[in-house]
């Protein structure tokens, strides 16, 4: 059945690219926060474990919604690895890094999120598709806040 949502086409599917890029680095930094829960080390281990767990729980909902606004345009949205590695601009890393290294890390991965959600805006409001421009300001306010919080534990 056709979708007729005020919302063109061309347009439809340049936003649902947009959102599956912000889904791909949204996915990647739940991956490496989860990663992160399982392996931090060191004397802030009880403080970083239950943090790295609070973060990735928001970002396994956050790609919900995505992947959800992604299917609402139209679009398939993207759910594999090797599309993920494909879209997103957050680098997988080997190996286990240090605890400071780890925020570090996440505060990068953080505002990758923010510069790849803010990079979809335009054609959001070309668009006047606010149901899109509300999703990725949601994102942007909610890894704008972690980085913030990750970053004032650096000190």
């Amino acid at each position: 059945m056709e979708i007729d949502i005020g919302i063109e086409e061309a347009a439809r599917k340049e936003i649902a690219e947009g959102l599956s890029r912000v889904l791909a680095d949204t996915y990647t930094l739940y991956l490496k926060t989860h990663n992160y829960h399982w392996n931090v080390t060191g004397p802030l281990f009880n403080t970083l474990h239950l943090m790295f767990e609070t973060q990735y729980n928001e970002l396994a909902l956050a790609v919900d919604e995505v992947a959800e606004r992604i299917r609402a345009l139209g679009f398939p949205a993207p759910g594999t690895y090797s599309a993920y590695a494909k879209l997103s601009s957050i680098k997988e890393e080997e190996g286990v890094p240090e605890a400071e290294q780890m925020i570090r890390n996440l505060v990068e991965a953080h505002e990758t999120v923010v510069r790849t959600a803010r990079s979809v805006f335009p054609a959001a409001d070309e668009a006047n598709d606010e149901p899109t421009a509300d999703l990725l300001t949601q994102r942007m306010q909610s890894s704008e806040k972690t980085a913030w919080m990750l970053r004032s534990m650096l000190g």
